[in-house]
């Protein structure tokens, strides 16, 4: 097979890609060797003996698959996380949703009558202190002094 080097350098040049996307029909190479000048490239351009190869892209493929399983909510481990304890769910937010239960949880208790006033006044001034990590923590604190029996369910 004869040289081809200064036909493909032109045809890259004519084309305006990279040489290695530059592609030439070997069965045809004898006629693209008596090629030498720019006109001579454009014919053959044009007569499809010599192509272009098309730009090959990044696949998302990978991507796609990382993105369906973040979607379930896998890979949030330790090891992906950036940022303090409190940038995911800021403190604030953490706060009113346990102070939220809490109340919520003496209310009923209140209104079930497992508890009086005076009770649930002390009970809600203690968690309003962040006494209570939870419903349950204020339940079994509760038990424990005394102030609701065993048996009480809301």
């Amino acid at each position: 097979m004869s040289d081809l080097r200064n036909q493909r350098r032109l045809a890259k040049s004519v084309m305006k890609v990279g040489s290695s996307r530059v592609r030439i029909d070997p069965d045809r190479a004898e006629e693209v060797a008596t090629a030498v000048t720019r006109a001579d490239i454009r014919k053959l351009v044009s007569g499809g003996v010599i192509t272009a190869v098309q730009k090959s892209g990044v696949s998302r493929g990978r991507g796609r698959k990382i993105a369906a399983q973040k979607a379930k909510g896998r890979r949030t481990g330790p090891g992906s996380r950036k940022g303090a304890a409190g940038a995911r769910t800021p403190r604030k937010a953490t706060w009113m949703s346990r102070i939220r239960a809490l109340r919520e949880e003496l209310r009923g208790l209140r209104e079930s009558g497992a508890i009086d006033a005076s009770v649930y006044r002390d009970y809600y001034v203690r968690a309003k202190g962040g006494q209570f990590r939870s419903r349950a923590h204020l339940r079994s604190h509760m038990k424990t002094e005394g102030a609701i029996s065993e048996e009480v369910q809301v």
